[in-house]
């Protein structure tokens, strides 16, 4: 026991010389031990804001439930070593940057971010980075344990058929969506002008009167890289899109700019920064032109006869989608959107894109929508016609209509299962200690067995 004394006495000396947080003026001391690990009072307080930042609300103290998830994360984390769990460090960046940009857009500021942590933004990141990379882990550990649940038709309608009438889930109306977009051209002069921008720019950097970096945090219009100066992580080959990808895994010289490329998110110029095996990280700065509202309307009149030749039956609302739609994603599906989050083609209606679902919401089954301009992700505008294929209104679930849904809940519940009898294991044989006066009894997990000091 003495030597997990030492250690924690030693992490705690270690993180006081280094930083402490103004707002709570207590000194860090040790909540937990688990294993060879100590939690700190300081990475509890961390993990909260953390989760504030995330919109999640708390059942009860958020300090003792924010210490038992942290103690349960370590019980995963020692066994994803010991399993050789790997992370993918370039995901776990740009969900780090998705979760800072949420959070600014949220505070108002990166100032007033840095105000809330009471940190810099450098020390923002790391956090981030800790706490996410934690996450994908434990993900990754739990999907090990699981991933060989399967299920059988016959297990799921015994299932379905165990379960009280009042625990029937119920289904919110549903739609299944086809879609043909077009994206508007842009006017050559506006294509000229963002290309002689992106020239200006090379040769201000060439001419040493100003750094990339500084050009990248004033004018690149990917906001996820333009803070960091148009810094990007390291990404392999087939991360990148192909364009850019062939341009940048090209560049030798760091002290040079590449040449202006074109991706579907607009227009680039790169600067290579390293190089490490099959892997490149570079700067850029992304610039995009705007479509003109003249070429809009002109492409929103398209789409209106594209539509009428349809109604008239010249080649049908799938065929259209096949041959003339923009769209990469659906293209192949004759038109059918998917929806990733549930792995099907039906969307509840806040599921489907804001612009989609007011257009959507008010169709018949079979029925075409006017043309409507739709702002991609990635900030593109299309434009688009919409077909609903099919509507499912709200009802209580059905073995018939919801298989799917009912295979997903009982994977979902005997996952659940596997997991706390996997929890509940390594609570006996881990060896955990927590302060005295922050221990309960009604922890999530209660068969914590505790060493007394």
């Amino acid at each position: 026991m003495k030597k997990y004394i030492i250690f924690c006495l030693i992490s705690i000396l270690n993180f006081l010389s280094v930083t402490a947080f103004a707002q709570d003026n207590v000194i860090d001391r040790v909540e937990w031990v688990v294993g060879d690990k100590c939690i700190l009072r300081s990475e509890i307080e961390d993990a909260i804001r953390y989760w504030h930042g995330n919109g999640r609300k708390f059942e009860g103290d958020p300090y003792s439930v924010v210490g038992e998830d942290l103690a349960v994360q370590q019980l995963f984390l020692h066994q994803a070593v010991l399993d050789s769990i790997v992370v993918d460090d370039s995901e776990v960046m740009r969900m780090v940057e998705a979760q800072m940009s949420n959070v600014i857009q949220q505070i108002g500021s990166k100032e007033k971010m840095e105000e809330y942590f009471n940190m810099n933004s450098a020390q923002i990141r790391e956090m981030y980075r800790e706490q996410v990379y934690n996450m994908r882990t434990m993900e990754k550990m739990k999907e090990s344990l699981v991933g060989d649940i399967k299920v059988s038709p016959v297990l799921v309608r015994r299932f379905y058929e165990s379960l009280p009438q009042d625990s029937i889930p119920f289904v919110q109306q549903q739609f299944e969506v086809q879609i043909i977009t077009q994206e508007p051209e842009f006017d050559q002069e506006e294509v000229d002008r963002i290309k002689s921008e992106l020239r200006d720019y090379t040769d201000r950097i060439m001419n040493g009167e100003t750094s990339f970096s500084t050009l990248a945090l004033l004018y690149s219009e990917d906001p996820g890289s333009a803070r960091r100066g148009g810094e990007l992580d390291f990404y392999g080959r087939g991360q990148l899109q192909p364009e850019f990808a062939t341009v940048a895994f090209n560049l030798t010289d760091p002290n040079k700019v590449s040449k202006i490329v074109e991706t579907e998110y607009g227009f680039h110029i790169i600067q290579l920064m390293e190089k490490r095996g099959d892997r490149v990280k570079v700067r850029h700065i992304l610039r995009k032109p705007r479509r003109s509202s003249e070429n809009i309307k002109k492409m929103l009149l398209r789409l209106d006869s594209i539509s009428a030749d349809i109604k008239e039956e010249k080649f049908t609302f799938e065929e259209g989608a096949s041959v003339i739609s923009h769209d990469k994603d659906t293209r192949n599906n004759y038109g059918i959107m998917y929806n990733r989050e549930t792995s099907s083609s039906h969307f509840k209606l806040d599921e489907l894109p804001v612009d989609v679902a007011r257009v959507v919401e008010k169709l018949e089954i079979g029925e075409i929508s006017q043309p409507f301009t739709w702002t991609l992700e990635n900030g593109k505008t299309v434009c688009a016609i919409a077909k609903l294929k099919s509507k499912v209104d709200a009802h209580k679930a059905t073995l018939k209509d919801d298989y799917e849904m009912l295979k997903y809940m009982y994977q979902a519940q005997l996952s659940e299962k596997r997991i706390n009898e996997w929890i509940k294991e390594k609570q006996q044989k881990t060896y955990v200690r927590i302060n005295r006066d922050i221990k309960r009894d009604d922890f999530k997990y209660p068969d914590w067995k505790f060493y007394e000091d």
